[in-house]
């Protein structure tokens, strides 16, 4: 977003809760770093906006944010509080009760002062209409002028690279042990989590490589950074070495691979693969890593249910399969990796199809709220700073704001909940974040 609306000529200030490392891409925009709860550092930065564009915790963390005069774009591309119904299973009930209301509490927010926003899919955007409907924001005033309400809600999806990806080194064939030249390598982009299937897709690559011994399966990440690992990881794991098909067949990256270094495995790949459960998390996603397989020109299975199964479905870019059917997946891989014709195929519509997904095209709605700022017509309705602080301290989340007294309520939630261990080991995690 950064470098696109810099590109368009816009002075761009790029904020991150992160740390600042030296290896932070460097683009036609400024970098800071911001402390959550540091309301002076983001007030310095407001004053000399006219558009923010946010996307997570921010307008919890930073709460000016909820009350800014200047135009606000909240980017709602995950549907947090739906994540979270499948995120927060391992998680004691109390706390995963909590986990899911205060995610709703916080879109919710957002959702109830941004001027626009910005999701992924046309699913997704009837999903949120619902939503703001429920908060009272399709009336008359934000109708008249706009009937489709596009000037509230517009379709933004993460994008992909207009440049293909380049490959500068090997390393999977002839690196990784097990994968050689003649392999056909399906690649599993992206983190393992529990709203995933990986152990369908495991049992299917065991089967299929009976009779197709020269079959690998590459898991590119298991260890997402500042993210403790969930349950599926070790799950998957044990499945393979229980198939016999651990560290050769199927290869876990125990590490995790460096955004701008991707390129490397997606080119060195045959296929892509994306499997899950069909649940509401489902229904309304929007899974990232199926755009690295069509930047890549991958042809992919993947796992019907989803928006992106619907495009591969539509356009042939791959094999579509029934939720938790090793023998329907096994066919389906064997089909993009060894169907020559039917692969080239896929691949000739992946190069046009991937053209919709590019930045640029992306942010269309982005760039032209940049080009011209206009608050939304309700928010402009409100008539200025004190209404929207009326309007929106209906839904703040104070008990939210990072902090001491936040860290010890959390603390004592899961101390009575979880038990000592469990305090001890989010304090480790903390920790190992930092």
């Amino acid at each position: 977003m950064a470098r696109v609306l810099g590109e368009a000529g816009h002075e761009v200030v790029l904020a991150t809760t992160s740390t600042l490392s030296a290896e932070a891409p460097a683009g036609p925009y400024r970098m800071t770093a911001l402390r959550p709860g540091d309301d002076s550092a983001f007030a310095a930065l407001e004053q000399d906006a006219e558009l923010i564009v946010f996307q997570g915790h921010a307008m919890e963390q930073f709460p000016a944010l909820a009350v800014t005069d200047r135009v606000v774009v909240a980017d709602v591309y995950d549907p947090m509080h739906l994540e979270m119904l499948e995120q927060g299973r391992e998680q004691p009930h109390a706390t995963w009760e909590m986990l899911v209301r205060s995610r709703t509490a916080l879109l919710n927010q957002q959702l109830s002062r941004a001027d626009l926003m910005l999701c992924a899919s046309p699913r997704q955007r009837m999903f949120y209409l619902g939503q703001l409907a429920a908060l009272g924001r399709i009336t008359p005033t934000t109708y008249a002028n706009d009937p489709e309400l596009e000037r509230l809600i517009a379709l933004a999806p993460f994008g992909l690279e207009s440049t293909p990806p380049r490959h500068e080194r090997d390393v999977l064939r002839g690196v990784v042990p097990g994968l050689a030249a003649e392999d056909r390598i399906v690649v599993w982009g992206g983190g393992l989590y529990s709203w995933f299937d990986p152990l369908s897709l495991i049992r299917a690559l065991a089967l299929l490589a009976e009779r197709r011994p020269e079959t690998r399966l590459v898991f590119l990440g298991t260890k997402h950074p500042g993210v403790e690992p969930m349950g599926i990881v070790k799950e998957s794991i044990a499945l393979a070495e229980q198939l016999g098909v651990l560290g050769r067949e199927v290869v876990f990256n125990e590490g995790w691979i460096p955004y701008e270094e991707r390129q490397n495995h997606l080119t060195e790949a045959d296929a892509g693969v994306s499997t899950h459960h069909v649940h509401i998390e489902t229904e309304f996603s929007f899974r990232t890593r199926i755009l690295d397989y069509l930047w890549a020109g991958l042809p992919m299975v993947v796992t019907e249910g989803d928006a992106f199964a619907d495009l591969v479905e539509t356009e042939g870019l791959g094999v579509v399969v029934p939720a938790e059917d090793p023998d329907a997946l096994a066919a389906g891989l064997e089909r993009v990796l060894y169907d020559r014709e039917f692969a080239d195929a896929a691949r000739a519509r992946i190069a046009e199809v991937r053209e919709r997904f590019v930045w640029e095209r992306a942010l269309e709605p982005l760039l032209a709220i940049a080009a011209a700022p206009r608050r939304a017509a309700d928010v402009e309705a409100a008539g200025g700073r004190e209404a929207l602080a009326a309007a929106s301290a209906v839904l703040a989340r104070p008990d939210g704001r990072p902090g001491l007294a936040r860290d010890m309520r959390m603390a004592w939630h899961h101390l009575r909940h979880g038990g000592l261990g469990e305090v001890a080991r989010r304090v480790r995690s903390r920790l190992g974040r930092r």
